[in-house]
């Protein structure tokens, strides 16, 4: 139910500028609809959707819309993970060989093309806080930037569409392949996540779709989250975009015609589908502590330790962050935690917010944050790709934090 803004210190006339902001958007043909939802002190007092699911079928955005959260798949299955840790069944340092035995010599790219690469030992094994951090030297096939991630792309690393795949198969063709640097040493924003999927999948004896719905979706009651769209969804499922060079929108995956459909790869680090509603029952829970309406899913102490900045020597993603890669957040001022990129300093970062708020985004443009200075959570939910198109996400934090009045 939603709050009038000002009984949780919201401006009504500015969070206004929110839904007049996406409009010229929208009325430009730019975004095919949006759906913003903010909550403060544990109330939602924003819910906008506007605009529609699919252009082409003008059904309009409903707040119990369902949307591709790509990469905002991956704090989910951190915490996954982490609920893990809590019952002592790994350490952060532990190497990863200790799950996956085929890990343990893994060499770092001197030369060479696939299949016949020159390596180097790496200085340590890669550890599961690496994999949780990013820095663990693995990399997107999509980043076309060297001959490793070249490697991912001829081999189908990570590819959904592939009958029959599995994560078991991705983590077998890593442990073939050289890594872009020794773990700890840089920051690449990566298929780390996907790992993190298919160890939680060896230490829990569940597949990832069984246990993050008995372990998380079911407690938190995220009833529409998952990794295949069912029938049901369908009328509330948007369709996804991608920008075109004249500014058009291209039709990449209709609603009817999905490939969210049931599938063996089950992508830890972009596979789901949700709804805000869903999202913000995930984040209310983080921002709570780890717990939400009596259902405790992590410690407090687990929570502080995963939105803390993780980079060694507090240093912050400029600083560390391989060179001309492509990620889900601006470097300068953010470190990053066990899942989540944390603002180190807002000055840096040249938009509005909090030290210590932690958030992410996804390829088709989605967008969360969680400041607990102002117990303020904000969720952005539309379907264009690349992420890169428009600076959507830094245009919401700077409109958001203006309509705070105390």
């Amino acid at each position: 139910m939603l709050v009038k803004p000002e009984e949780v210190g919201l401006s009504s006339p500015r969070l206004a500028r929110i839904g007049e902001h996406w409009q010229r958007y929208i009325d430009a043909g730019k975004l095919a609809g949006t759906l913003t939802l903010i909550a403060r002190r544990g109330k939602v007092a924003y819910c906008q959707g506007l605009g529609h699911l699919e252009i082409e079928r003008r059904r309009p955005v409903t707040p119990d819309a369902v949307w591709r959260i790509y990469s905002m798949t991956k704090p989910i299955a951190s915490v996954g993970l982490m609920m893990l840790y809590e019952q002592g069944r790994f350490q952060l340092e532990d190497p990863v060989h200790r799950f996956i035995p085929s890990w343990k010599n893994l060499g770092v790219f001197v030369s060479g093309n696939h299949p016949a690469f020159a390596t180097t030992p790496a200085a340590r094994p890669v550890t599961i806080r690496d994999l949780l951090t990013h820095t663990s030297g693995l990399t997107y096939g999509f980043m076309e930037r060297s001959n490793v991630d070249a490697a991912y792309r001829k081999l189908a690393v990570a590819d959904r569409t592939r009958a029959g795949y599995t994560l078991a198969d991705m983590v077998a063709t890593l442990a073939e392949l050289p890594l872009e640097f020794s773990p700890g040493t840089r920051w690449n924003y990566s298929v780390a996540t996907d790992v993190v999927g298919h160890l939680i999948e060896v230490i829990s004896g569940q597949r990832l779709d069984d246990y993050l719905a008995e372990h998380v979706f079911g407690p938190l009651g995220m009833r529409d989250t998952g990794f295949a769209i069912r029938d049901e969804q369908v009328p509330r499922f948007a369709a996804n975009y991608e920008w075109q060079a004249d500014g058009r929108l291209k039709l990449i995956d209709d609603p009817t015609r999905s490939q969210y459909r049931p599938a063996s790869f089950l992508s830890g680090g972009g596979g789901l589908v949700s709804t805000a509603l869903d999202y913000h029952r995930f984040t209310a829970m983080l921002l709570n502590g780890g717990e939400l309406d009596g259902m405790r899913l992590l410690g407090r102490k687990t929570v502080e330790l995963m939105t803390l900045n993780h980079l060694p020597g507090g240093q912050d993603l400029s600083q560390l962050a391989l060179p001309g890669m492509f990620t889900e957040t601006p470097y300068a001022g953010l470190g990053f935690g066990l899942g989540f990129s944390v603002v180190q300093s807002p000055a840096r970062a040249h938009v509005p917010g909090s030290p210590g708020a932690f958030a992410w985004g996804g390829a088709a443009s989605t967008a969360f944050w969680v400041d607990p200075a102002e117990d303020l959570i904000v969720i952005f939910m539309t379907q264009l790709m690349p992420s890169s198109s428009y600076p959507l996400g830094r245009e919401l934090r700077v409109l958001s934090y203006a309509a705070l009045i105390d």
